[in-house]
């Protein structure tokens, strides 16, 4: 029987709050965090600076193993810039998306991730952490939300107004991701048969991480 692994790994599609409720819940626990979605999208971003286009896997595969990423508290910084914001944009998360669909890709960031667990403990988010990256997690989750309730909190998050064309704009992309990432044949998005659900459209992220404490505290 394998032993469970010190972590909690959390699930889901993009913008539903994984990230949020996953940090917390690492500060809650004293335990490290890893945003398995920045590495991706860091990813894009650094093929986007070295004119790699994110359909040539051999190419963003050779990035992906040498990527020059560092977090530092709520910085996440590529070869020494501060590129936090840079990384969020919808055009980067679907870039993300595109080269996560590459097995070579996934095969670099693999051990990247790994090396992030140690004896403190560790709460990761992303879309293949309970199915690939940390299988014998000890939690696992799905956390997701509606199409429409994630639409509105990255136009919040963005200083934009809930309606409108940048709203449409912003829904149309979150839809056009979660069918990407649902179709991809590599580690494609789905709940596990052991993992818990957890639907934060009406919860508050003090609500979803207080759940997922609740969770822990019975294992």
């Amino acid at each position: 029987m394998k032993t469970s692994q010190k972590v909690i790994a959390i699930d889901g599609p993009s913008a539903s709050g994984k990230g949020t409720v996953a940090s917390r819940v690492a500060a809650a626990l004293g335990w490290d965090y890893l945003d398995s979605g920045a590495l991706y999208r860091l990813t894009a971003l650094y093929a986007r600076q070295n004119n790699t286009e994110w359909h040539n896997e051999p190419g963003v595969a050779a990035l992906a193993a040498k990527l020059p990423a560092t977090f530092e508290a709520e910085r996440i910084l590529l070869n020494g810039q501060d590129v936090s914001s840079d990384i969020r944009t919808e055009a980067i998360g679907m870039g993300a998306s595109a080269i996560a669909a590459l097995p070579a890709v996934r095969q670099a960031l693999l051990q990247r991730q790994h090396d992030f667990l140690t004896e403190k403990g560790l709460v990761a988010d992303g879309r293949d952490m309970g199915s690939v990256v940390f299988p014998d997690a000890c939690l696992k989750i799905f956390l997701t939300a509606s199409a429409e309730t994630r639409a509105q909190r990255r136009a919040k998050q963005l200083g934009l107004p809930c309606q409108g064309i940048e709203y449409d704009r912003i829904l149309s992309d979150i839809e056009a991701r979660d069918e990407t990432d649902r179709r991809r044949k590599t580690a494609p998005l789905l709940r596990l048969p052991d993992a818990e659900l957890l639907d934060t459209s009406h919860l508050t992220i003090e609500e979803s991480v207080k759940k997922v404490l609740d969770w822990y505290e019975k294992i």
